[in-house]
């Protein structure tokens, strides 16, 4: 049996643990995201004591970006230009690659995720899927024919514009776009448009999630006319709002209008809520050593 250490590394935390898939995964280890100087010798310590019990495999990575993922780059493996600034140009893999003598996946976030949704989650009967996370930010990863899309860089597709409701008078918050995606749409973006702490402190029926559920329509109609995904998976803490999926699945139908006529768009789970939960990162992470073990 095959063991695969996954690290989630996130912008305010890195989570490890070490399993086979998801029925089968250790406790998980905190350690805080600081500098690479603290934080990767405590990774390092953790596989070390992975291996001191049992063979790794692999290692896997679900880590924040921008990072640099074209294999033919002399920056193959670093993260880029992070505002995260004692991160920028870190090169991740070959810092891995220094102490341990296996194979290393690497991948953002998201795309982590909707490889684990894909493996194990709500999208492991199809081979062509799109992952949205919707908290923080809005994070978008699309897997078509089984491979996980990737050009020049990772897709930021988080980032696209939408139309703007005649209604809406705020101005987004995205430092870069104001009123795209993620700055009309994001946690932060709703908690500052109605001046709450947090998202789910608004009640059911509170227009907010009209609202939200028709700029996340808008962009679901662009990701599916651009991916023609078999499936549409919603995770993140927004979207722990019950009300918020039916909301979001009836606005994309009136958007759509008829125009794809395929039994998949049109099937009650083309639009679902991630079946991995918190748990999508972490399985992300295990799901790249798996792939790269496998290669």
């Amino acid at each position: 049996m095959s063991t695969f250490v996954g690290i989630e590394a996130g912008g305010t935390k890195f989570i490890c643990a070490h399993g086979q898939d998801s029925h089968d995964l250790s406790d998980r280890v905190r350690i805080e995201t600081t500098t690479p100087e603290e934080t990767m010798p405590q990774v390092i310590d953790y596989i070390r004591q992975v291996s001191n019990t049992q063979r790794v495999d692999a290692i896997g990575v679900a880590c924040f970006g921008p990072l640099d993922l074209d294999p033919f780059s002399e920056q193959y493996g670093c993260i880029a230009s992070s505002p995260k600034l004692a991160w920028k140009n870190f090169d991740m893999i070959g810092c891995l690659s220094e102490h341990f003598d296996v194979p290393i996946g690497l991948d953002t976030d998201v795309n982590a995720a909707a490889l684990a949704e894909q493996r194990w989650g709500a999208g492991m009967d199809i081979d062509s899927l799109i992952y949205i996370t919707v908290g923080t930010g809005i994070g978008v990863g699309a897997i078509v024919d089984g491979q996980i899309i990737h050009g020049a860089m990772h897709p930021e597709a988080g980032h696209v514009l939408i139309p703007r409701l005649k209604e809406d008078t705020f101005a987004g918050i995205c430092p870069y776009h104001g009123d795209c995606l993620e700055g009309l749409a994001s946690g932060p973006a709703i908690k500052e448009r109605w001046q709450v702490e947090s998202a789910l402190h608004l009640p059911a029926n509170h227009q907010a999630w009209q609202l939200e559920a028709k700029y996340l329509a808008y962009a679901i109609h662009n990701y599916s006319l651009c991916y023609v995904p078999k499936r549409i998976i919603l995770g993140g803490g927004v979207m722990k709002q019950p009300e918020l999926l039916p909301l979001i699945q009836i606005n994309v139908i009136k958007s759509l209008a008829d125009y794809i006529d395929h039994a998949y768009l049109k099937g009650h789970q083309y639009i679902s809520i991630a079946g991995l939960g918190e748990n999508a990162g972490i399985l992300g992470a295990i799901a790249l050593a798996e792939r790269e073990f496998n290669v």
